[in-house]
């Protein structure tokens, strides 16, 4: 068995959500209104608590040094500590889940195909959406299990399975450049196929080409990002930045006018409940005693949103159980402090989640442009610097990289993107151990991109069902 089977054993049953009760998803597929109904199930899938519900956003934050952890055992803690092993804390759940996505997004596209060859139109934004989807996921598989691009890009990456697989194939790891050559041949074809109009909860043009500007600034391909970047900026009419007097309520709205790509949380329906973002970020026993203070911020994070008291950040942040004056509990995802949730008949827990907002694509603007036009950068860093209105605005003559990844850090905290911007930009990571008095045997208080468990190991089900990649087990384990 290869990666096809334990994908599809590991998650829920192939094309869960096709618009007939067939189980042949080849023939429902026929028409775009069934495509779009198979291009929702996708989008749920992503939400599931293995990916963008949960998992995959607190690892990019719990694994960058601006989450801490108070009491061990609570869960997800072994994010922290780096307690990784293929037989035991492998975090197998993210290549199970993601590249369950994948293959729903193959079957999609090959039925499309079919369907196109024999006639039939109208799947444009269908494909687009799905191409762009696939190179989300494929993305997001190489930052976890791939070095960093510039690190190594002959290293392993993950398997490029493109089509669907019989049970007997075994695929093996391409490499790192490889994937990226396929994500931006994904996100590249799809682009033409988008709307430039707003769909709330699904791709468009413009999510399209805020992905493919992050990737290339991972690729450093700075031109490029920043051209896609500007494109997205310059939009008209579409998105616009939130003022410092609507920051902090933007996270009590759907839909808001910097969101260029959210996915929907539904009551009833993939809401994650107790086991949603939002409850493990609160406070302990906020709202609910299922909110156990998972993890709170860093004496470090805490420390760089303090530079401004003024900071408009500060306003989704309240105490958490260390002290009344500690503000080191998050709300982005119970709505606001008073767990108002984002309009949903008062649940607080279905908060859509933000996968890529605009002052994200002006932070990648600002640091593609650093280089070749420091000037240009300083615009678009102060557009989001001013969120603490009485810190300096950067100039062509103090911007630096540094300031930039405080401000990424500052606007996009919680939403998965710290760890991977220390890793792409090669910078130590200090973890604030003392706050809980941790016993961490698995990583040193500081760690680099050289540290091996800084990617995950594949884990022991798919090397059992894949016996070939076992020999392409990242190093270390």
């Amino acid at each position: 068995m290869g990666l096809l089977v334990i994908s599809l054993s590991s998650c829920k049953d192939f094309l869960d959500m096709t618009p007939t009760n067939s189980a042949d998803a080849d023939q429902a597929i026929k028409t775009p209104k069934d495509a779009a109904v198979v291009i929702n199930g996708i989008m749920r899938s992503m939400t599931s608590s293995s990916y963008y519900g949960r998992d995959f956003l607190l690892y990019g934050d719990a694994k960058g040094g601006d989450f801490t952890v108070f009491s061990q055992g609570r869960g997800s803690d072994g994010l922290y500590t780096f307690n990784h092993a293929a037989n035991i804390g492998s975090y197998a759940s993210f290549w199970s889940q993601i590249y369950y996505c994948i293959l729903q997004v193959n079957n999609l596209l090959e039925n499309i195909e079919k369907q196109e060859a024999s006639g039939v139109t109208g799947f444009n934004t269908i494909k687009g959406q799905a191409l762009t989807a696939r190179a989300m996921m494929y993305f997001d598989l190489v930052r976890l299990y791939g070095k960093v691009y510039d690190q190594d890009k002959s290293a392993f990456g993950v398997p490029l399975v493109l089509t669907k697989l019989t049970t007997d194939v075994q695929p093996l790891r391409a490499t790192v450049e490889q994937n990226y050559i396929q994500i931006v041949k994904d996100l590249t074809d799809a682009a033409p196929l988008l709307p430039k109009t707003k769909i709330n909860g699904y791709i468009n043009y413009y999510a399209n080409k805020a992905t493919l500007a992050k990737v290339y600034l991972y690729m450093k391909s700075y031109g490029e990002a920043l051209t896609a970047a500007e494109e997205v900026i310059n939009a008209p009419s579409m998105y616009t930045l939130y003022t410092n007097a609507n920051w902090v309520s933007s996270w009590t709205t759907q839909y808001g006018s910097e969101s260029i790509f959210e996915l929907a949380m539904v009551p009833l329906e993939n809401d994650l409940g107790n086991s949603s973002l939002g409850i493990y970020h609160r406070r302990r026993s906020h709202g609910v005693t299922a909110a156990l203070g998972f993890f709170v911020a860093s004496d470090y994070f805490i420390a760089r949103l303090n530079q401004d008291a003024a900071d408009v950040r500060k306003g989704v942040m309240a105490a958490d159980e260390i002290s009344t004056t500690r503000m080191g509990a998050l709300y982005k995802y119970s709505g606001n402090t008073a767990l108002a949730g984002d309009g949903k008949a008062g649940n607080s827990t279905a908060v859509n989640i933000k996968v890529i907002r605009l002052s994200e694509v002006y932070l990648i603007a600002a640091e593609a442009a650093l280089i070749s036009d420091p000037a240009k950068a300083v615009g678009y860093l102060n557009a989001i610097r001013k969120r603490a209105p009485n810190l300096a605005p950067a100039t062509a003559g103090t911007i630096n990289l540094d300031m930039i990844l405080q401000e990424r850090s500052k606007e996009l905290y919680g939403e998965g993107h710290r760890f991977f911007d220390m890793m792409r930009t090669n910078q130590t990571i200090e973890f604030n151990d003392e706050v809980g008095a941790l016993s961490v045997p698995h990583r040193t208080k500081t760690i680099n991109r050289t540290f091996y468990k800084t990617i995950l190991p594949i884990g022991d089900a798919e090397l059992n069902a894949n016996p070939p990649i076992r020999a392409q087990q990242n190093p270390g384990y």
